[in-house]
């Protein structure tokens, strides 16, 4: 952890006292907006195919070098962008990405790693169907109070270390991306960064209840269908010889590391903190902050928030039992994997992020049913907490007179449940679509499962949640 700190600290530091004696000239920023041509993606393309080709042709080469082949794409951005709208440019647009974007993503699932990797749930946990089904109900409840990626860290290694003596649990692993890592989010702001940003815009905190009829229909179908899958597997292990391993006697279930369920209140609270401070005390309203280049200011609401989730993450190292990780099989590198490849994803994805700013409204989307799925699939994609922004953004701009009331504009009920559920709920279709996606995928590997590759999640992605969202808009948002 203390390598990852330091570096985290190193950048931060390199990146707020390093820029260059050359400036964005003034207007060039709307300029890029509308000249950027689409083919700037090429290297967001290009690091998304290499993300899901290189590993199954040369996993040894790619685990080794994986940051330079992210740097190298970056770099294939960067150049040419410097070269059309000069070097100032250039470094704005890298900085607003990684210091304002990146940074404060990565920390937060650093210090949620961390935290999570620092409880144990001890005790007899027999992989069968029923129990498989209730952690992952446990963990899709949890999502929404603490996030989908402290819920995803608390929940997945009790899963894995239940269904150890199972030959085939890939599938387990995969509904729990869907379930605890993505759908379970949606019911308050804290489940889900793209609502915590609504919140901020003024949709009312309790206001993400109104998912909860399209929530419960998901998991209906979602459990009906995982534990048809689950059971028939469960018996082909029987049929095979296994068995879980409960012996003559069964642990009663326990939680040990509890202590660090306060360092995870201590993270929501930093979370929390970026939004209300602005709010309630002028010095951090109003975008106060570090002025770091050009336009570019480092908030100090932000600065709060990662310092908070830095020192629960020390705590927790310093406070927790190295018994209690040692349980959980804790090691850095599932986070230095994610650190590594969503550096390169963060960069290469800016002209995508800017096209669909410029653009999005000129996209035509004036029905619920195509906002959901125009969020949806960017969110696979994107980032979707600014793909979420910019259809709430486009919403507020249909001229709607009865809605929610936002600082963008009145959104009608209904589209703002579309653009929500597109967002949470479609994060789910690809490991790079929501944080603790690729995060838990490494873990699993991690433990010996062998996980899909990216092309191969997306076969179990599209047959099973595309079916789904087809009825979530048959039923919600078509009428």
């Amino acid at each position: 952890m203390k390598r990852i700190v330091t570096a985290l600290l190193s950048a931060l530091t390199l990146l707020m006292a390093g820029a260059p004696a050359v400036f964005a000239n003034e207007g060039v920023h709307e300029v890029v907006g509308q000249t950027l041509p689409v083919w700037s993606v090429i290297p967001f393309a290009g690091m998304l195919l290499s993300i899901a080709i290189v590993p199954l042709i040369k996993p040894e080469w790619w685990a080794k070098h994986m940051l330079g082949v992210a740097i190298a794409w970056s770099v294939v951005f960067l150049v040419p962008f410097a070269v059309a709208y000069g070097m100032g440019e250039a470094f704005f647009r890298l900085l607003e990405s990684v210091l304002l974007d990146y940074v404060p993503f990565i920390v937060l699932l650093l210090g949620l790693f961390v935290v999570a990797g620092g409880i144990a749930v001890r005790g007899t946990l027999a992989g069968t169907s029923k129990m498989n089904t209730l952690l992952l109900f446990i963990g899709t409840f949890l999502a929404s109070w603490i996030g989908t990626t402290g819920a995803a860290m608390i929940m997945i290694r009790p899963i894995i270390r239940a269904n150890e003596w199972r030959k085939n649990k890939v599938h387990i692993i995969v509904f729990f991306i869907f379930l605890v890592a993505n759908m379970g989010g949606c019911l308050t702001p804290l489940g889900d960064p793209p609502l915590f940003m609504g919140f901020q815009r003024g949709v009312p905190f309790a206001w993400t209840f109104h998912m909860l009829p399209i929530l419960v229909l998901n998991l209906v179908i979602l459990f009906t269908v995982f534990y048809l899958i689950d059971h028939r597997m469960y018996k082909k292990e029987l049929a095979a010889g296994r068995s879980p391993a409960t012996g003559d006697v069964k642990e009663p279930i326990r939680i040990e590391g509890a202590h660090n369920l306060i360092y995870i209140g201590l993270i929501i609270l930093g979370v929390v903190s970026n939004g209300l401070l602005p709010k309630m005390f002028p010095a951090f309203a109003d975008g106060a902050g570090i002025p770091v280049y050009d336009e570019i200011v480092f908030p100090f609401a932000t600065l709060v928030e990662i310092v908070i989730i830095l020192v629960a993450a020390f705590l927790s190292m310093k406070t927790t039992s190295q018994a209690i990780r040692k349980v959980n099989n804790f090691s850095f590198e599932p986070i230095e994997e994610v650190a590594k490849l969503f550096i390169g994803i963060f960069v290469t994805m800016i002209p995508a992020l800017i096209l669909l700013k410029v653009h999005g409204a000129q996209l035509g989307l004036s029905k619920p049913w195509e906002m959901f799925w125009a969020t949806g699939m960017l969110s696979s994609f994107l980032d979707n907490t600014p793909t979420y922004l910019v259809f709430l953004q486009t919403a507020g701009a249909l001229g709607e007179a009865v809605g929610i009331h936002t600082t963008v504009g009145i959104v009608s009920q209904v589209m703002l449940e579309a653009i929500s559920a597109g967002a949470v709920f479609m994060g789910a279709n690809t490991y790079i679509g929501n944080a603790p996606n690729f995060m838990v995928k490494s873990i699993a590997e991690q433990d010996g499962i062998k996980m899909p590759s990216f092309f191969g999640y997306m076969v179990w992605s599209n047959a099973i949640l595309i079916p789904v969202f087809i009825i979530d808009t048959l039923v919600f948002f078509l009428g």
